[in-house]
């Protein structure tokens, strides 16, 4: 019995060794995002201006679920598309293991459910089943490639969600069926209302300053 805690300790051990060292080797493979995803507020031009996405305390499956997307062409953001497609699937999962931890516990935890929406923008939510796959409080996904979206910059929702809409072949469109299917119900006004919305909600998601220089 003894012997069997032990090797389970020693087991826990070198699986929190190997987390760490992905996390660390992701931090040194981060030279090519910090440019944009390291300075708070930083603002994008493609396909319209906007800040560029907070990635810092984003799930590490949907992160890798996103590069391997934009390395596709599933995602067609020609920046991004050629930064990922650089990436061997290892990067990938490096750099969504830094992105995962870096800055946690700057965040007080979000409250299981969200705040009650206004009465127009609860019935957006409920319209496209938001919460079934994104959580109740936005913050916990039901699935590892599912993104956070609680305190995500609305203009960047707003474009993200708004990419579903374009056609697959067109440049900055995401291809993801099942989003396409839903955001096709809504107009430009409405899914402003969501993105907003999600916006002004608590999340884990931030941009944590990093220098070029380290």
């Amino acid at each position: 019995m003894i012997k069997a805690i032990s090797l389970l300790l020693a087991l826990a051990g070198f699986v929190t060794a190997a987390q760490a060292q992905d996390v660390a080797a992701g931090q040194q493979k981060a030279a090519m995002c910090i440019g944009c995803h390291g300075i708070p507020g930083y603002q994008a031009t493609f396909p319209q201006v906007h800040k560029v996405p907070m990635i810092a305390g984003q799930g590490a499956g949907y992160i890798t679920a996103a590069l391997t997307a934009y390395a596709s062409g599933e995602r067609k953001h020609p920046t991004m598309r050629g930064i990922a497609a650089s990436l061997s699937e290892k990067d990938m999962a490096d750099l969504a293991a830094f992105y995962e931890q870096q800055g946690k516990g700057q965040k007080a935890a979000p409250a299981d459910t969200a705040v009650a929406a206004p009465a127009p923008v609860a019935e957006l939510l409920n319209k496209g089943a938001c919460a079934s796959c994104h959580g109740a409080n936005f913050n916990k996904p039901v699935a590892p490639n599912y993104p956070k979206l609680a305190g995500q910059h609305g203009d960047y929702l707003l474009v993200a969600l708004k990419s579903y809409q374009t056609g697959h072949n067109a440049l900055g469109a995401r291809g993801n069926a099942i989003m396409a299917g839903q955001v096709k119900q809504f107009s430009a006004a409405e899914l402003k209302q969501l993105a907003n919305y999600l916006a002004s909600l608590p999340g884990e998601l931030q941009t944590v300053p990093q220098s070029r220089f380290r």
